[in-house]
């Protein structure tokens, strides 16, 4: 998703009104509520919220010129991975094994096996087209985000090809674009 992304991507940047600004604080609140304590932190009401347009349907909300949360159509927002890193408490986690780690890093798509291996852990409660954090074994901070292609129980039982869509990871576009300036 992220792989080549640069400023050039950027289509539009439009700071977006009150009640627009409104509905997506609900909607990150509804998806995260981890984040319930910080939100006035992380998106103040007094500052302006901006929404930057990019090819591929891609959305991304930004304050003081810092990408904090991305989405893709419709989707739901997914927070940026320095985000993740600040609280990453916020999402539902997946591990991968090591074997995958190189694979997850250059933007592969994480497969069934490398989740129920033995070094792979699948959260049980995660449904079907749901973001999640990517963990590696041994490692203590997320390396990619993604999204279910199934849920966790099918990932487990059927264990046979992609389970989660990589999104963003870590040294991809967006992770080297800190600030939109």
């Amino acid at each position: 998703m992220f792989k080549k992304f640069c400023l050039e991507e950027i289509s539009s940047q439009n700071q977006v009104k009150a009640s627009v600004q409104r509905r997506i604080r609900q909607s990150i609140q509804d998806e995260y509520p981890g984040l319930e304590s910080v939100m006035e932190d992380l998106l103040p009401k007094k500052i302006p919220l901006i929404v930057v347009k990019c090819p591929n349907h891609l959305t991304l909300v930004v304050v003081n010129n810092v990408p904090l949360f991305f989405c893709i159509r419709d989707g739901p927002y997914m927070p940026t991975l320095r985000l993740l890193h600040q609280y990453p408490k916020i999402m539902k986690r997946f591990q991968v094994d090591r074997g995958a780690i190189k694979f997850v890093l250059s933007g592969a798509n994480i497969m069934c096996p490398g989740l129920t291996s033995p070094g792979g852990v699948l959260d049980e409660e995660v449904d079907a087209e749901r973001p999640v954090a990517i963990y590696a074994e041994g490692k203590q901070h997320a390396l990619a985000i993604g999204f279910t292609k199934m849920s966790a129980k099918d990932i487990k039982s059927i264990n046979k090809g992609i389970g989660v869509d990589n999104m963003h990871y870590l040294n991809d576009g967006l992770w080297k674009m800190e600030r939109l300036d």
